[in-house]
This record gives structure tokens, sequence and C-alpha cells, in this order.
């Protein structure tokens, strides 16, 4: 990682996805500053994907972290390209669908000047969280990932543990062998108390071995996104069951959360 603080700036870019049809993809990238003709430092990188409620706080809150720990961050919006419907009202009807967002975005920041293409991983929020997960499987990566280019490491915040193997395209096996790092609320109404362990329990050992789970007790979902409470309601909620799902901040558990996830990729990348 950087041995000294890096100076970054702000590019809002639009890159082209391989979705059939394929789809305009907005995000902020962020990359260090460097002088008139002096290369820039190659440094590694993450894509954010944000939840269903669109790009808020909480990819801002993280990405702060990540590059002062000398890491660039490309925070895409996966719903802009698609409708001009805001929030949650405006996603699509399954997580796959955005899957190539994912995948095009990591092969977008391959190609820039100051990101090490052998250096990019994927973190995400919910919906996001549950892109960062599936972009782990040897599938998927095989179906959307531009030859050369790889995830280095998958950072997902409470990404509906309950449905993995069980909802439509949700499959989760075979994985790439790239770390996969899980944040999980532990009062996160999307899944049961015992949800946590049972995923762990049904992947295969080779999978299991790539794969770590933190429990942030007593915290929602959405637990670090700094805005006042809400609840919500969703199809995917109570372990598929629908109903309603409480967001409350928790300073404890979002300071923890990001501390693991600077900790976590600066492992990947060293």
């Amino acid at each position: 990682m950087a041995s000294e603080p890096t100076t970054f700036r702000t590019v809002y870019v639009a890159f082209e996805t391989r979705a059939d049809p394929p789809v305009t993809v907005a995000g902020q990238l962020r990359v260090p500053l460097s002088e008139p003709g002096v290369p820039p430092p190659r440094v590694p990188a993450v894509v954010v994907c944000h939840g269903s409620d669109g790009v808020d706080g909480r990819g801002a809150f993280h990405i702060a972290a990540l590059n002062a720990a000398g890491i660039a961050t490309l925070e895409v919006d996966m719903w802009a390209g698609r409708t001009t419907v805001r929030g949650a009202a405006g996603r699509p009807s399954s997580v796959p669908q955005t899957l190539p967002d994912a995948f095009a975005a990591l092969a977008f920041l391959a190609r820039q000047p100051e990101i090490d293409p052998d250096r990019i991983g994927i973190a995400g929020f919910s919906w996001g969280g549950v892109v960062s997960l599936l972009s782990a499987t040897k599938a998927n990566a095989a179906a959307h990932a531009e030859p050369g280019t790889a995830f280095r490491a998958h950072a997902a915040f409470y990404p509906a543990l309950w449905s993995y193997n069980r909802a439509p395209g949700h499959d989760f096996a075979d994985l790439t062998g790239a770390p996969v790092l899980v944040q999980a609320g532990g009062a996160d109404a999307y899944d049961d108390p015992d949800v946590c362990d049972a995923f762990l329990g049904s992947l295969a050992p080779a999978d299991r071995a790539h794969v770590s789970l933190v429990v942030h007790e007593g915290a929602t979902h959405a637990f670090d996104r700094d805005l006042p409470s809400k609840t919500i309601t969703d199809p995917y909620a109570h372990k598929g069951k629908g109903g309603p799902v409480l967001f409350e901040f928790s300073p404890r558990a979002a300071e923890a959360a990001r501390a693991n996830l600077v900790a976590f990729f600066a492992k990947a990348f060293a």
C-alpha cells in the first residue's frame, strides 16, 4: 500500500457494459493526483456498488477510508442507465441483471493509467453486496469478465445471506479463489439469527476456505447508513417471506466495519 498519504482527485466517468442490450453506467472515480508530465502512481482499486436505494452516503463513508489507505475507488450507479425512477423503485427485477455493470467497471479500471490492473477488488451494500458475492463465482466471471481481468477480492455488506443457492440466480459455489469478506448485522431483518452460520455451513470446504464472516451484534440492515432511521418493505426480507426491514445507523458497527474493510483489502492487495 501507499507508504505516505496520497492526494486523490475526483473524476466522473461513464462506460458501456456487455449486457444485452448494453447499458451505459456512470460512476465517480477517485484516483491519485499526479503532476503534469509525471507518470501517475499505479495503485490498487475497488469497485463500489450501492444498495437498492441507489448511491447514498454509505459509499462515501467507506471510500474516504479506502482512499486514505492509498486505494483508488470507482462507485458506480447501476440505476441511472436503466431508468429515470429514483431509489428502490428503479431497481431491476434481479441482481444478476447488474453483474455486467460490475465486470464492466473492472475492465474500465484495468485500462486506467493510475490503476494496477492486477489489484482490483469489489465491495457492495445490500443489493451491491449480492453483486460482490455473485461476482466471486467462476461461472459469473466466465460469463461476464473481459479476458485478462479478474477481481482480486470481494467484500459484501449485509447481502441477504439466506438467499444463496435458494433464490433464482443466487448460485454461490465453485468460487474463483479470491478472498471474500462478508459483514452482516446480527439484527438484520432480511435474515434470521441462525442464517450466518447456516450460510457458512452450506459452503463446500474448498469454497469455505476463502470466505470470512463478521457479524456486528445488534446491528440492523444498512447499519453504516448515517441517515435518519427508516423502515422499508421488501419481498426479499425475512428469508424471502417479505415484510418490514429497519435501517438504523450504528456508529460503533459502522466504524468497525470500515476498519475491517480497509484491512481486508490492504491484505488482499499486499
